[in-house]
C-alpha cells in the first residue's frame, strides 16, 4: 500500500531565501542606526603639524622689539643763534664735562651785548655816585654838628664865667648879653641840626638800602649779559660720547636748534613701543627677557611715557644685573614682556588652526590615521601656547596646522 509523503515547510531553498532577506534587512538597519555617516576628508599626514596637549607653566607675555639707547642722554640745543665759527670736537669723540664742542659767532648779538654792558655800567656808576652823595651829605652834617659842639665847648664856660661876673656887677650887661645870645643860639642850632640829621639818617638808610639793592641787581644783570656770549660756545654738559650731524664752518644755527647729544657710555636702556591695547596691563616693575649672543638677560619696566602716537605708547626698560656686552645704541632687541605671574595650566601649542576655527574647535587624533572634530574652549594666549579651558585632556594629540583645505568635514582620514 502506497504511503503519502508530506511536503516540508522549511526547505533549504526557502531557508536560504529568507536568510538572505534577513541579512539584507539587518544590513540596512545597521547602516541607518550604527554606521558612521559623518563627512570625511582624506589628507596627507606628513603635511600636518600634530601637537600634544600637556600641562605646563603658562606665562602671559607679549613679544616686542625694542631699541637700545644710552641710559642717560643730554641733548645739545643752541641757546643763541649764529654761524659756526670753529668746530673743535667731531661726532663720536669721547668728551669730558666742559670740553668745547664748537664755537658760534653772532655779530649782532655781540654788539647788543656790548651796548647792554655799557648801559649797565653807566647805571651802576650812577648808583655808586648816588651812594657817594648820600654819604657826603651825611659827612657834612656830622662835620656841622662837630663844629657846633666845638663852639659850645668854648661858649659854655665863657657864658658861665660872665654870668657870675655879671651877677657881681663886674662886667657890663651888654657884654654878658652878647655872650649869652651866642651861647643860646648855638644850643638851638645844635638841637635843630641834630633833629635834621636824625631824620636824614633814617631816610639815608632807606636810600642806601634801595641803591645797594639796585646796584646788586644791575651787577648780576651785567654778569648775565656777559654770559650771553658764553652761550655762543657749545660745551659738553657731561662726560660721554658726542653724537652730532655733519657740520660745516659758516653753517647757520637757529636759536633752540638741536645740535646733537652726549651719551653716557657703558650704561644702556631699551625703548620699547607697545600697542595701546596692552596699556591697561602695562605697569612699572613688569619683568621682561631678551636673548643676546645666546644668553638670556632680564629687564624691568622703569618708565611709561604718557603720550600715545599712531596707536602705540613707549616704555623704558633697564637691565637687571648684568648688561649684555657688545650692544650698541640703535641696536634692536627681541623682548618678551611678562604680563602676570606664571601658573600651571593645560597648554595647547599655537598654530595656524586658530585663524580657521577661532579657537572654538580642533581636530583630535583618535588613531594614527584618523582625526575627529571636537569643540573646545581656549583662554589666554602667549606667543607659544593657548590656555585650554574645556574640551581637551592631557595627552590628546591635536592637529595645530592650518585647516584651510579641510572645509567643514568632521573626520579626517590621514594617509
Amino acid at each position: 500500500m502506497d504511503k503519502k509523503i508530506e511536503k516540508k515547510t522549511w526547505t533549504l531553498k526557502r531557508i536560504a531565501t529568507y536568510g538572505g532577506i534577513s541579512l539584507f534587512v539587518l544590513f540596512i538597519v545597521y547602516q541607518f542606526i550604527f554606521a558612521d555617516r559623518r563627512s570625511t576628508f582624506k589628507t596627507d599626514k606628513n603635511k600636518l603639524t600634530i601637537s600634544t596637549v600637556q600641562r605646563g607653566e603658562f606665562k602671559e607675555f607679549i613679544p616686542q622689539t625694542g631699541t637700545v639707547e644710552p641710559s642717560r642722554t643730554v641733548y645739545l640745543d643752541a641757546i643763541e643763534g649764529g654761524n659756526i665759527k670753529r668746530i673743535v670736537s667731531e661726532s663720536g669723540k669721547l668728551l669730558k664735562q666742559g670740553d668745547v664742542i664748537l664755537e658760534l659767532t653772532n655779530l649782532n648779538r655781540e654788539l647788543s651785548v656790548l651796548q647792554q654792558e655799557a648801559s649797565f655800567n653807566e647805571s651802576i656808576n650812577r648808583a655808586r655816585e648816588t651812594k657817594l652823595n648820600i654819604m657826603r651829605n651825611d659827612l657834612e652834617q656830622r662835620q656841622l654838628l662837630a663844629l657846633i659842639d666845638n663852639q659850645l665847648q668854648i661858649l659854655e664856660p665863657q657864658y658861665n664865667r660872665q654870668k657870675q661876673l655879671y651877677e657881681k656887677k663886674l662886667i657890663a650887661k651888654q657884654e654878658f648879653e652878647q655872650t649869652e645870645a651866642n651861647y643860646r643860639y648855638n644850643l638851638e642850632r645844635k638841637r635843630i641840626t641834630y633833629e635834621v640829621y636824625k631824620n636824614d639818617s633814617i631816610d639815608r638808610i632807606r636810600q642806601l638800602k634801595a641803591v645797594s639793592t639796585s646796584e646788586r641787581q644791575m651787577t648780576l644783570s651785567l654778569e648775565g649779559v656777559g654770559k650771553i656770549l658764553d652761550n655762543l660756545v657749545i660745551r659738553a654738559p657731561i662726560d660721554g660720547q658726542l653724537s652730532t650731524p655733519h657740520w660745516e664752518i659758516g653753517q647757520a644755527v637757529n636759536q633752540g636748534q638741536r645740535l646733537g647729544q652726549v651719551d653716557i657710555l657703558g650704561s644702556y636702556k631699551v625703548r620699547v613701543p607697545i600697542d595701546e591695547l596692552y596699556l591697561p596691563k602695562i605697569s612699572t616693575g613688569l619683568p621682561a627677557s631678551t636673548t643676546f649672543a645666546n644668553k638670556e638677560y632680564r629687564l624691568v619696566i622703569t618708565y611709561i611715557y604718557p603720550t600715545i602716537q599712531n596707536g602705540r605708547f613707549e616704555v623704558d626698560m633697564n637691565f637687571e644685573g648684568e648688561t649684555p656686552q657688545g650692544i650698541r645704541r640703535g641696536q634692536s632687541l627681541r623682548l618678551r614682556i611678562e604680563l602676570g605671574q606664571a601658573s600651571e595650566e593645560l597648554l595647547l601649542p599655537v598654530g595656524g588652526f586658530y585663524k580657521d576655527t577661532g579657537g572654538n574647535w580642533v581636530y583630535v587624533l583618535e588613531a594614527d590615521n584618523k582625526a575627529v572634530r571636537r569643540n573646545i574652549k581656549l583662554g589666554r594666549k602667549n606667543s607659544e601656547n593657548f590656555e585650554v579651558l574645556e574640551g581637551l585632556n592631557p595627552g590628546d594629540r591635536v592637529i595645530t596646522s592650518s585647516y584651510e583645505n579641510f572645509g567643514n568635514n568632521e573626520v579626517l582620514i590621514l594617509n
